[in-house]
């Protein structure tokens, strides 16, 4: 491989990729924060069923975690693009609408994203929950807290440190997830790569410098989760 030819490939000069893989590298940290956010969102809630809720609650949460993770990614992935279609397609027909009505690339993408990690969120933030100590909230209901200051004073704050190592576990899965979504077109860095490496015939080249976009990304993101939680746990670890 030719170096000075790879430079002026990846670089930003005239012909160039450099700003179209930046650019993609920007659209897959969006769509996996988005992803992210709406799984953490989904994750609440299906620990507060599993934890708190009543059995009709926690059946949904168990068939809910147990599916999403007994199937691949890709197909939920699909279902949610092409799903929406079949949805989407008749009410819009129904409204005047001509052809088929789909959600956007990066809405499909990140929905799909967040119901996937949700089911995770959902065991972590249960696990999480479990290690806070009976004794503090005990001692917390004796001392006359109600049930949503108790939340907000013990439960939240000791669920989201003993959280912390798992949610990096789950965002470094996100991350890696959001390449699945080149799928439905959004043009993200592994769909950048595919184009690139099509136009130039150099995939090589592109795949590794998506690999090493994936993992500045994650080693970067890596970093400061590492330091979010050094610094949320800082008390319980010299307790």
């Amino acid at each position: 491989m030719n170096p000075v030819g790879t430079m002026d490939l990846l670089g930003f000069g005239p012909g160039g990729w450099g700003p179209a893989m930046l650019t993609a590298a920007a659209m897959t940290i969006a769509v996996a924060l988005t992803g992210f956010v709406f799984g953490s969102l989904i994750g609440t809630l299906g620990a507060w069923a599993k934890i708190g809720g009543g059995a009709f609650a926690r059946g949904v949460a168990d068939a809910y975690t147990t599916v999403l993770r007994g199937i691949p990614d890709l197909l939920v992935i699909y279902l949610f693009y092409f799903g929406s279609s079949a949805v989407l397609t008749p009410i819009g027909r129904f409204f005047g609408a001509e052809g088929f009505v789909s959600l956007p690339g990066f809405l499909a993408g990140a929905l799909a994203i967040g119901v996937v990690s949700g089911a995770y969120f959902t065991e972590v933030f249960r696990g999480a929950y479990n290690t806070v100590s009976r004794g503090e909230l005990e001692a917390a209901t004796a001392t006359g807290m109600t049930r949503l200051l108790r939340f907000r004073r013990i439960v939240a704050p000791l669920t989201l440190r003993f959280a912390l190592p798992g949610l990096g576990n789950v965002w470094q899965q996100v991350l890696k997830e959001s390449a699945l979504i080149s799928v439905t077109g959004l043009v993200e860095i592994l769909r950048q790569s595919q184009i690139a490496a099509g136009s130039t015939r150099q995939p090589f080249t592109f795949f590794m410098a998506a690999a090493v976009l994936y993992l500045v990304i994650s080693t970067a993101s890596g970093w400061g989760l590492s330091r979010a939680e050094a610094h949320f746990t800082r008390g319980l670890r010299r307790a």
